[in-house]
């Protein structure tokens, strides 16, 4: 069974260096032990990082117990739907890479709001630092 992106197609990788995913796949595919929804992929920026830290959730520092390696600016993390949200909603929420977001994503958040941050992934990732 193939996992679907919030598009209606085929959920594409969302990020290898570092690995990401809730099953460490480079995807966003999510599945019942995924209490999370870890379903957006997102591109880190200084913004959204500095955010995360502020409601509890680092993802700066690196957590090798969890094979964590911590995030820079530029890279591509499946974050939650619901912390993604919570930074929409403050003015800090990540850019979306919408064919590699999961479709579970769109029960926590709407379509047009993953829309307003919907970009392709820049070739200088540095711009968004």
């Amino acid at each position: 069974m193939t996992d679907h992106n919030v598009l209606g197609g085929d959920l594409e990788p969302c990020g290898d260096d570092p690995v990401t995913g809730f099953y460490r796949d480079g995807c966003c595919t999510s599945g019942p032990e995924d209490l999370g929804s870890h379903t957006i992929c997102a591109v880190m920026t200084s913004e959204f990082l500095e955010h995360q830290r502020s409601i509890g959730n680092d993802l700066i520092t690196a957590m090798p117990q969890y094979r964590f390696p911590g995030l820079v600016p530029g890279d591509r993390w499946c974050v939650t739907a619901a912390n993604w949200l919570r930074a929409h909603h403050d003015g800090a929420a990540a850019p979306v890479v919408l064919a590699s977001t999961h479709e579970r994503a769109l029960e926590i958040v709407p379509l047009d709001a993953l829309r307003q941050h919907a970009v392709d992934v820049p070739q200088d990732p540095g711009a968004l630092t």
